[in-house]
């Protein structure tokens, strides 16, 4: 295989490597092996044209004008004239797919379903992509730009995951080691001298020496590599949002098992609903007059990692005849079931299911998946709410508080599960936690006292307009201030529960809405809320409401309720969505959908620590962002400060004068081969003059110059007596200019953006390693046989 063809199979395995990184982004990874098959035929066309050969823009454009073919036979072979011709209407499907696909990205967490324009939007960047590779490294013959189309790949991948592991970005990084050491690999055998690795002695082996350079950059490669992972875990890293979009999320299953996966719950609620006007998303009728505890559940947020609650990851299944009994509700907590016929609003777009909770029946058409740990119902396959009818039977229970108070203590499992705190979490919240509920008997005491504190007692404020940051400590910061929504509260009592060791988890949804005059209840965009629910042995999870002035207070939650009664008859509009004056907060301020309840709740539940004292992370980021973007900039800063050295000043000696005569003839030697012509040390100073003429184009003035210089230098390498030439630096300026005049746009940028000419501090470095290990060997004393031991 010619060195040629091996750099293109090395571009075209770099660009595969780097597209793994996109995998763990979607559901399933097939995609990966059409882009793969794809980029070959494309990587083909390229070594063909460049073998017939083509210029190199013509071999550019047929690589494009093949790639454009290929998109269009798969993606839109209907739209196009002989099945791979694009026209307008194939352009028209184009569009379509990549608007498609954008909805997508921005609708799904990863990892998200596979759908026609996800794949459009994959494959087609891996081959813009590998294109842009094949061209810098194979086509221009310039391997180390490649790097950037490359580290952008990767940058996409990593900027959508949250779950991107290391292993990507060592499987990325080796893919462009692999590619610069083709690329110098067929450089040496173009130059035909070995640059790097000791020096072969009398009986040392040539084959072994020609692969020194190979083997040293390979050490190299590995040693970068490996800073580039180590290093990072010194680094400060600033903590996100504690409320920071509520969910990761979890995408559209597979069917038949998998995980969850469906779409963010915050993030869709803030995009169907996040409105001015508090428009109505659903309607509702239920076969109970009592209303007020018919919540809306969409989804419980029950991992909690000190700066996001979010849905856990979980199994999914096929949707039961019938749910199974809740997990934890015994046989003697008094129940109702009612059944609920719910309409969502044909604008109304959310993958998971809203129903009253616990639902023990759910008739509903479409492709919906069941999560047994929080019983709920999420859409596979792209399916969602948008106009759904469905009737859902589900239970109303009723504890006592005697019966919460006597709760037995829960399973290890769970309790380990569900009392889970990160070591960042501020002091002060199980401190705060432990002096509202000082003198509490059990854990139903406890619980009380912290809704209370929150909704009664404590001084808290009800607002939307809060100022907040993002960190560990915004907990602590929202228990200083006492200023919120419906979020701020919830978050905070499930982590100060849980601090006291009782399983606790939020959840998001709507408010019971108001009532209409035919029985009809409806759900507006400012019902969305959130509220803590907590785990009691023999009841279940358990709803509270610590938010002041939203839904309505739990009577199990109010001492004064006589043990056993029933729930009081309140078929009122919610808090929430009352019309009479009150000193409150107005609708307008109340919890306004997703951004209120969810999206502006990530921000402030728990924000972050603005204290002035976190002032140096933010300096050492800005420091390291800076030293990232100035590493493309390196080669051009390298060779202005070596060209600064060597045509500055010299000493008045004899040596001085030979040391800046043979620095200025270097000089020229890098520059001319910035442009393209590749040093021949094997020439001798006057030869190599005329190449450089030959090759460079030059006028007569440089002409002049080169042989000028070439004479200087013949008269200090052998010369008895030589010389000193006057006005050599300038000599070298001059040549520069008259190569940069001579050679084309792409050429003069390459030469001032990537000098190849740079290679040179990879030989000093492999010639410094080499030394200094020879130096140790020369230090480390012979072994000595011990006395009285023969030959």
């Amino acid at each position: 295989m010619s060195g040629r063809a091996r750099l293109a199979l090395c571009a075209w395995a770099a660009t595969l490597m780097a597209a793994c990184a996109l995998l763990p982004l979607v559901a399933q990874k097939a995609w990966i092996l059409q882009a793969a098959f794809l980029l070959g035929l494309q990587s083909v066309v390229g070594a063909l044209t460049r073998r017939v050969p083509l210029a190199r823009p013509l071999t550019v454009a047929a690589q494009a004008l093949t790639t454009l073919l290929l998109l269009t036979f798969v993606f839109s072979r209907n739209h196009a004239v002989v099945g791979f011709v694009p026209g307008p209407e194939a352009f028209q499907h184009f569009g379509t797919l990549l608007q498609s696909g954008a909805e997508d990205v921005g609708r799904y967490t990863t990892p998200a379903p596979l759908t026609d324009g996800t794949v459009l939007m994959m494959v087609g960047g891996v081959l813009l992509i590998g294109l842009a590779v094949d061209t810098l490294a194979v086509t221009l013959r310039s391997a180390a730009p490649a790097g950037l189309p490359l580290l952008a790949l990767y940058s996409v991948a990593a900027g959508l995951s949250d779950e991107l592991e290391w292993l990507s970005f060592v499987i990325a990084a080796v893919g462009y080691l692999m590619l610069l050491l083709a690329e110098g690999r067929e450089r040496l055998s173009q130059w035909g001298r070995v640059f790097g690795g000791a020096p072969r002695g009398p009986g040392a082996d040539s084959a072994a020496d020609a692969v020194a350079p190979i083997r040293t950059g390979r050490r190299i490669g590995a040693v970068a590599l490996g800073i580039a992972l180590v290093v990072p875990l010194a680094m400060p890293s600033l903590d996100g949002g504690l409320l920071d979009a509520a969910g990761s999320g979890v995408g559209a299953g597979a069917g038949g098992g998998g995980t969850i996966s469906a779409v963010n719950p915050v993030v869709s609620l803030r995009d169907s609903l996040n409105v001015d006007e508090d428009r109505q998303v659903m309607s509702y009728r239920t076969s109970t007059d009592e209303t007020q505890d018919v919540y809306l559940r969409i989804v419980s947020l029950d991992e909690f990692d000190g700066t996001a609650w979010t849905p856990a990851q979980r199994r999914i299944e096929d949707v039961p005849d019938t749910l199974p009994t809740p997990n934890g509700l015994g046989p003697d907590i008094k129940r109702t079931e009612i059944e609920t016929e719910i309409t969502a609003e044909k604008d109304y777009e959310q993958n998971w299911l809203p129903m009253p909770y616990p639902a023990t029946r759910v008739d509903i058409d479409g492709d919906w998946r069941y999560e047994p740990v929080g019983r709920t119902l999420v859409g596979d396959h792209g399916q969602n709410t948008r106009g759904m009818r469905y009737t859902v039977r589900s239970l109303v229970v009723q504890p006592t508080a005697q019966q919460l108070a006597t709760a037995p203590e829960p399973s290890p499992a769970l309790k380990r599960e569900f009392t889970k705190l990160p070591n960042s979490l501020p002091s002060v919240v199980s401190r705060t936690a432990r002096r509202v509920t000082a003198g509490s008997a059990n854990a139903y005491e406890r619980a009380v006292k912290l809704q209370d504190y929150f909704a009664v007692s404590g001084g808290f404020t009800y607002d939307t307009q809060v100022q907040v940051g993002n960190g560990s400590n915004a907990i602590a910061r929202f228990l200083r201030d006492k200023e919120g929504f419906c979020v701020h509260f919830s978050f905070a009592m499930a982590s100060m529960a849980r601090s006291l060791g009782i399983p606790a988890r939020v959840a998001v949804g709507f408010t019971p809405g108001s009532p209409l005059t035919d029985g009809t209840m409806t759900v507006g965009l400012r019902d969305a809320h959130a509220w803590p629910e907590l785990y009691f042995e023999g009841v279940g999870w358990t709803r509270f409401e610590p938010t002041p002035n939203r839904g309505t207070t739990p009577s199990y939650t109010q001492p004064e309720t006589p043990e056993g009664s029933s729930l009081p008859d309140v078929s009122q509009p919610s808090a929430s969505t009352s019309t009479a004056p009150s000193a409150e907060p107005s609708e307008s301020q109340s919890c306004t959908g997703p951004d209120a309840c969810a999206t502006e709740s990530p921000d402030a539940g728990a924000a972050s620590d603005d204290d002035d004292s976190q002032w140096w992370l933010y300096l050492l980021v800005a420091l390291g962002v800076l030293a990232v973007s100035a590493l493309p900039l390196l080669p051009m800063l390298w060779r202005m400060r070596v060209r600064s050295v060597r045509l500055g000043a010299h000493g008045r000696t004899a040596e001085g004068v030979a040391a800046h005569t043979l620095a200025v003839w270097q000089e020229v030697t890098d520059t001319a081969w910035d442009h393209g012509i590749a040093p021949d040390e094997s020439q001798t100073p006057r030869k190599a003059a005329a190449r450089i003429v030959r090759l460079g184009h030059l006028d007569e003035q440089a002409t002049a110059a080169v042989h000028r210089l070439a004479a200087a230098v013949e008269q200090v390498l052998y010369a008895p007596h030589p010389r000193p030439a006057a006005g050599l630096s300038d000599d070298a300026r001059r040549i520069e200019e008259a190569l940069r005049d001579q050679a084309g746009r792409s050429t003069r940028l390459r030469a001032l953006l990537a000098p190849r000419s740079t290679v040179r501090v990879v030989w000093a470095a492999s010639e410094r390693w080499t030394a200094f290990k020879a130096d140790l060997i020369a230090r480390r004393p012979a072994l000595r046989r011990p006395s009285g031991q023969n030959g």
